[in-house]
């Protein structure tokens, strides 16, 4: 794993440069990052949140309006409840109100929630316009800012409704990460810890032995760990845009964390769901013997450090199961499971039975 301090790293799609992430520990770069998309001749209308609105909006909004011509804002109300096409409904108002045309940008200022909305909003809207995404969470900031998966829960069902958009820019401000309550910086977690699960086992193990750095928001080891996170999805991603093939190993976790998210009632926060997924995955892994016992309990322990609960209460596992069933992931009636064949490789499989996947739900339901 590389070590050095990196403030940008370019994403491209079919070998043609799209967006860059850039990363920094302020706004105050956010105007410079913008003038190249030339937004002088732009609105630029920046969709936030009730939570995230008192704390940056005014900020960010004074970058934007030194460069663009025209900054409008609207604030939806913060929450999973919310992600929905009643929200997107809105946002086509206010940019109909406000005219708002192909030519102007949306500017997503949240977590992965405002992210989804704005961007699924602005794939939709005069048949696509151009966002950008300025996520403040940690869940964001190492994964759904990136790659271009927009969307919105439909009715029970988590992201059922969506479309392949990629932003222009992604500014990543990781002092904002300050301002996070911990249970949504455990829950970022999840996802760093599952990047390195599939992908790097030195990062995995970096993470491991870096826990006290990490939890005191040091800012070089907050930095490192976006950078790493970011460049691991960034591979991924430039791998499979649209992800038919190697993107799905991204999904380790999924079919049973959004399960056990779901029967939740959206109720336990994303990347927690993900880490009891990922547990639950590692331990078919390790029946199939593809993990040994030490890999899992190394995983277990990143999870105690991290604040992240190994087992949850108040589901039924056939209930749980069912809701697999409904998973976006599902190909001809076989869901695409994610394996892990040694920490650090993650790979898909097709032949997870429910007998398997009940077992190890055992494990992490109380």
């Amino acid at each position: 794993m590389k070590m050095e301090r990196m403030e940008r790293i370019p994403v491209s799609v079919d070998h043609k440069p799209v967006y860059d992430i850039v990363m920094s520990n302020s706004f105050k770069g956010l105007r410079k990052e913008l003038e190249p998309l030339g937004v002088s001749q732009k609105r630029v209308c920046i969709i936030t949140d009730s939570n995230v609105a008192p704390l940056y909006l005014e900020e960010v909004k004074d970058q934007i309006s030194q460069c663009a011509k025209q900054v409008d804002h609207l604030v939806i109300e913060a929450g999973e409840e919310h992600k929905n096409l009643d929200t997107v409904r809105t946002i086509y108002e206010f940019l109909i109100e406000h005219h708002y045309d192909r030519k102007d940008l949306l500017a997503a200022l949240g977590g992965g929630v405002v992210g989804d909305l704005c961007g699924f909003a602005a794939a939709t809207y005069l048949r696509g316009i151009g966002f950008i995404q300025i996520p403040t969470t940690l869940l964001s900031q190492v994964d759904s800012s990136i790659g271009g998966k927009t969307g919105v829960d439909f009715l029970s069902y988590k992201n059922m409704v969506g479309a392949f958009h990629m932003p222009r820019l992604v500014y990543t401000n990781v002092s904002a990460l300050k301002t996070l309550p911990p249970v949504q910086f455990a829950s970022g977690m999840g996802e760093v810890l599952k990047h390195g699960l599939i992908r790097d086992q030195e990062y995995f193990q970096w993470l491991a032995g870096h826990t006290k750095e990490i939890l005191g928001m040091e800012p070089q080891a907050l930095m490192l760990m976006i950078q790493e996170s970011n460049r691991i999805k960034r591979e991924v991603v430039e791998l499979d845009p649209k992800e038919q093939k190697e993107r799905a190993t991204l999904n380790f976790g999924h079919t049973l964390g959004h399960a056990i998210e779901k029967q939740k009632g959206f109720s336990l926060p994303h990347g927690i769901c993900v880490a009891l997924g990922a547990l639950a995955a590692m331990r078919i892994s390790k029946q199939r013997g593809l993990l040994s016992e030490a890999d899992v309990e190394a995983f277990r322990s990143a999870m105690e450090a991290y604040s992240l609960p190994q087992t949850v209460s108040g589901l039924h596992v056939d209930e749980v199961l069912a809701a697999t069933k409904n998973d976006k992931k599902m190909e001809a009636g076989v869901i695409k499971f994610i394996l892990l064949n040694g920490v650090g490789h993650a790979y898909i499989d097709r032949t997870v039975t429910m007998e398997e996947m009940k077992a190890a739900l055992l494990t992490v339901l109380a």
